[in-house]
């Protein structure tokens, strides 16, 4: 699968082939409408519609295009679901994201099953435009807003990387592995059959890591371990 420019025809004239795309979402109105704008922009094709994931994935080796139009959530196989899929099987696929959510799990899940931009559904027409010659090209675009989603969702990334560095430094690493049990509920008969040590050796444990924690039970520890991104 290629894009960008073909070889110069025979007059010594250099001409753009369209980009192709394909357009995978299942509200019908906005995708009618969407494929609608995109047919008077100059140098894009539309060469087929899927209402679904599944269909998407089915059709896009039969027509080859360059940028898929991929909404998020959708019945059945969802959009980051496809974009795995798709990516698996066709590595140079280009996925650009179009969705009405900017919450930050949704921009980061995107992303890391491989979208090549996200754009918000109410982006203008050049908007979205700018955003499939930059995915046919292998450029990454995001809308402003889903910018500063990414730039909210790194620095909590950073934020919890720096928790669960303090607590490490708190803890030794036999009492980080039985705070991530208590955080996931299990009781000490079960961290002692996990971890193979004796009741009252998880029991030791449980009092040294509500001392260095400075909490007063183990529900607190587990509330803490959680906030900190252990679990």
């Amino acid at each position: 699968m290629t894009s960008g420019f073909p070889p110069a025809e025979a007059a010594g004239q250099e001409t753009e082939r369209p980009v192709r795309v394909l357009l995978v979402d299942d509200h019908d109105f906005f995708r009618t409408g969407l494929r609608s704008l995109l047919t008077e922009q100059p140098g894009v094709e539309v060469v087929g519609e899927a209402p679904d994931g599944a269909s998407g994935i089915e059709l896009y080796p039969r027509r080859q295009p360059d940028v898929v139009l991929m909404d998020l959530k959708m019945p059945g196989i969802s959009g980051i679901q496809a974009t795995r899929r798709l990516l698996a099987s066709w590595p140079d696929a280009r996925v650009l994201v179009l969705t009405v959510s900017i919450d930050d799990t949704a921009v980061l899940d995107a992303i890391r099953a491989g979208a090549s931009g996200y754009i918000v559904k109410d982006a203008m027409i050049d908007e979205i435009v700018l955003g499939i010659r930059a995915a046919a090209t292998g450029q990454f675009l995001a809308s402003p807003r889903v910018s500063r989603a990414l730039v909210a969702a790194a620095e909590d990334v950073s934020g919890r990387a720096e928790a669960v560095s303090r607590v490490a430094s708190m803890l030794s690493e036999r009492e980080m592995k039985v705070l991530q049990l208590i955080a996931e509920g299990k009781g000490n008969s079960e961290i002692s059959s996990a971890l193979y040590i004796s009741p009252s050796t998880v029991k030791n444990h449980v009092g040294e890591i509500l001392d260095k924690l400075g909490v007063e039970n183990r529900v607190e520890a587990a509330v803490y371990a959680v906030r900190s991104g252990l679990v």
